[in-house]
Formats: structure tokens, C-alpha cells, sequence
């Protein structure tokens, strides 16, 4: 997925402010806490957190689907 200057933006602010975040990636749905958005083996990728278990994920942005900024 290429992201716009828009979704580029509001996936920034998602990081800066801790809000949630659902990912669409392959047919599944994650909903996660992203901590950082960077470069990752030449890639760019998303650090996350599943804010339930704690567990961190490596989402790479060309491998989703699509995603959206959950409010609360």
C-alpha cells in the first residue's frame, strides 16, 4: 500500500498521541498501539503494540491492506 501525505499524517499523529489503530493486512484485522514509524531492512514499517497482551509487531507498510485511527 502506498499512503498519501494524509494518511501519512494521521498515522503520525496516532504515534505521537498513543492512540489505536486498526490494520489490514491479508484478511485479518489487528487492532494495535503503534509506537514508531522508521525504516526497517530498507522498508518502511510500523512498531506496534497489541495493547491487550502486550505483544510487539513489526507491520510493514507495503504489506497492508489498509488502516484506520481508532478515536478512543
Amino acid at each position: 500500500m502506498q499512503l498519501t501525505t494524509r494518511q501519512y499524517n494521521l498515522l503520525e499523529r496516532a504515534v505521537t498521541e498513543g492512540r489505536k489503530i486498526v490494520v489490514y493486512r491479508r484478511g485479518s484485522e489487528f487492532v494495535v498501539r503503534p509506537e514508531s514509524l522508521g525504516l526497517r531492512s530498507g522498508r518502511e514499517a510500523i512498531e506496534t503494540v497489541q495493547p491487550t497482551t502486550g505483544d510487539r509487531m513489526t507491520i510493514y507498510l507495503d504489506d497492508l491492506d489498509g488502516f484506520e485511527v481508532v478515536d478512543a
